[in-house]
């Protein structure tokens, strides 16, 4: 009786390229045991070894889990500190360096409260992690005073007094001063724009925008009549 041995068959019932005595299915088959396996090396690769060791054959350093020794350039200086990987830029700051400037509001980088500049970009601290920071230029709103000479943006919220309860202050100085250093003379738009990523719950907007202005040598803008 013929059968699938007889026929030289197996359960494969697939299009067998002949030639080379492997089917479509097996070959499959194999692909996606080995990109598995490649998954499951790779893994084990980058899984977390003890303090600022490498992975055996691989030159990638492996931080953590534990606290590693970091130093950060903050506001012209170098602060070190230890730290464990995951900690944020802004948790550092505040809870490692002493540097409370920045504020933790949302914790998920949509307020602005934590506004520091990163090599002179407006960055969310709370979003970036410490280690990732190292290396770079970090300015908090403590390092724009220049010893008792404020930044003139500080000096342009206090004559519009452009706060309320003050807590988001912080970040608004810290994000106007990276948009005049990008913009030295930015149109209201241009400053709504530039400063949009900062929320002010007391609603102190119009202030604010004055202060840019003024810091940027431009005339305020001007509240019309409550009554036309």
């Amino acid at each position: 009786m013929g059968n699938e041995k007889d026929l030289g068959h197996s359960h494969d019932s697939a299009p067998r390229n002949d030639a080379h005595g492997v089917s479509r299915r097996s070959f499959m088959k194999t692909l996606g045991l080995s990109a598995a396996g490649a998954s499951i090396a790779g893994k084990a690769t980058a899984r977390p070894g003890g303090p600022a060791s490498a992975a055996e054959g691989d030159e990638i350093p492996i931080n953590g889990p534990g606290p590693v020794s970091v130093t950060l350039k903050v506001n012209g200086g170098e602060m070190k500190t230890s730290i464990e990987p995951a900690t944020t830029l802004l948790e550092t700051l505040r809870m490692n360096l002493g540097l409370t400037g920045a504020k933790e509001i949302c914790d998920r980088g949509s307020c602005g409260g934590c506004s520091v500049m990163v090599d002179g970009k407006l960055t969310a601290s709370c979003m970036m992690l410490a280690i990732d920071a190292i290396g770079s230029e970090i300015t908090t709103v403590e390092g724009l005073a220049k010893g008792d000479r404020l930044d003139p943006v500080q000096e342009a919220f206090i004559k519009h007094d452009a706060l309320q309860c003050g807590f988001c202050t912080p970040g608004f100085v810290v994000a106007c001063r990276a948009l005049l250093n990008e913009n030295p003379k930015p149109t209201l738009d241009e400053i709504k724009h530039g400063i949009s990523g900062n929320i002010c719950r007391c609603g102190t907007y119009t202030n604010i925008f004055n202060a840019c202005l003024e810091a940027s040598g431009q005339a305020p803008i001007l509240d019309g009549p409550v009554n036309g």
